[in-house]
């Protein structure tokens, strides 16, 4: 069974970056270790003054200070070191003082403590490190003043260690929310950043899908009427060459409007003036011409259907017969468009041309017609089902009617 080795931390609240914690202590600790040793310098002097000890006590103050200036540097090599050099800075310099000295135990001890909470964020280590510089303060106090001073100067230190912890331990917690709130900002802007290219990535997806479902069926629409054109002015049969012109004038129409409405990002997604019945007899009728394909279509549908799900489902339905007047060589196509009894639409689309690998949908390059479907289906909450032998392919949309858009 594996053990997880989580520390016990005073803050309850989650361990910010050390570094920020610490550098925030910095400037106000480095203020009160001047304050103190003034005040101990004040007091030596006053009872007994000694100035070469003074000049060692200045200096051993400055180490000290520059000690917690970069204690960052220090506890990335040994924390255990940097808290042990600290405390004997504190008690060799009490040394320096005789009379002095309590001023710069009870002032500096319990700062060195509070610092511990953030340099080791244990209770079992902090305890300890507090057990051992007290008991230090304790054996030096009652060597030099003896047990009755001692009982003076212990509730002073015991006050100053409650004081200093709990600013220590509120401190530390504004710190930690502070660095928390920093980093949730952080990693709400980088989510910001990856929906937006999410959203980037979907718009080109869908305006490609838009192009070649207006641009690129209408041009292929016109290349295979001009190519009927030329065939029958092969023939000598001008006047069916000029009706099949006059319907390519049409579509290049056609195709034109609906280019611009690609070009304007698609921005038009209102619901068409027409019902979905009379929509899909117009786009077959199209094909139908275009084509001499011939095209039966049986459309039994009641519900009614949402303009998002009709433009899609007319989409498809048009790249599937786009891709039968391209690659199928069938002369027939058959379209069923249904109501199933567990409520959902189906669409069938069948051919009897020579079919195609299913397997290779989607490897081609420039062959993006059937991706298109299968994202359109995707879209509107249904799937798209492909089959196709050598007699022909049955391409088959299942559409839930519940589908939310």
């Amino acid at each position: 069974m594996s053990k997880t080795n989580e520390p016990s931390s005073f803050l309850n609240s989650g361990i910010a970056n050390d570094d920020d914690k610490i550098a925030s202590t910095r400037i106000p600790v480095i203020v009160w270790v001047i304050i103190v040793s003034l005040i101990t310098l004040v007091w030596q002097t006053m009872a007994a003054p000694l100035l070469l000890p003074s000049v060692f006590f200045g200096i051993v103050m400055l180490i000290h200070i520059y000690l917690y200036w970069r204690v960052n540097d220090i506890i990335k090599h040994s924390r255990l070191i940097y808290v042990v050099i600290q405390g004997g800075l504190i008690f060799g310099s009490a040394m320096m003082m005789p009379d002095g000295f309590p001023a710069v135990l009870i002032g500096l001890i319990p700062v060195l403590i509070g610092q511990t909470i953030t340099i080791f964020y244990e209770t079992t280590k902090v305890v300890l490190i507090a057990l051992s510089l007290y008991f230090c303060f304790i054996m030096n106090i009652y060597l030099s003043k003896g047990a009755q001073e001692l009982a003076v100067l212990i509730p002073l230190l015991l006050l100053m260690i409650i004081v200093v912890v709990a600013y220590a331990v509120l401190f530390y917690r504004q710190v930690n929310a502070r660095v928390r709130t920093q980093t949730f900002l952080l990693d709400l802007e980088l989510a910001h950043q990856k929906v937006e290219e999410l959203t980037l990535a979907n718009e080109r997806q869908r305006i490609a899908r838009d192009l070649h479902d207006t641009l690129a069926q209408g041009l292929a629409g016109v290349i295979m009427q001009l190519e009927a054109v030329d065939a029958h002015l092969s023939t000598g049969r001008t006047e069916r060459a000029h009706e099949i012109i006059i319907r390519s004038m049409g579509q290049a129409r056609e195709t034109l409007a609906d280019a611009r409405k690609a070009i304007d990002n698609l921005r038009s997604r209102a619901t068409p003036s027409i019902d979905f019945t009379e929509a899909m007899n117009n786009t077959i009728e199209r094909f139908a011409i275009a084509t001499g394909i011939k095209t039966d279509i049986t459309c039994q549908i009641n519900k009614p259907i949402t303009g998002f799900k009709m433009e899609h489902i007319l989409h498809i339905v048009s790249e599937s017969l786009m891709n039968v007047a391209r690659h199928a060589q069938a002369d027939h196509v058959n379209i069923i468009i249904e109501e199933h009894w567990k409520g959902e639409l189906l669409v069938y689309i069948q051919d009897n041309g020579r079919g195609f690998n299913v397997e290779k949908i989607g490897k081609q390059s420039g062959h993006y017609g059937l991706i298109g479907i299968h994202e359109r289906a995707r879209l509107i909450g249904g799937q798209i089902q492909i089959e196709s032998h050598n007699q022909g392919t049955v391409i088959k949309l299942i559409l839930p009617f519940s589908h939310r858009r």
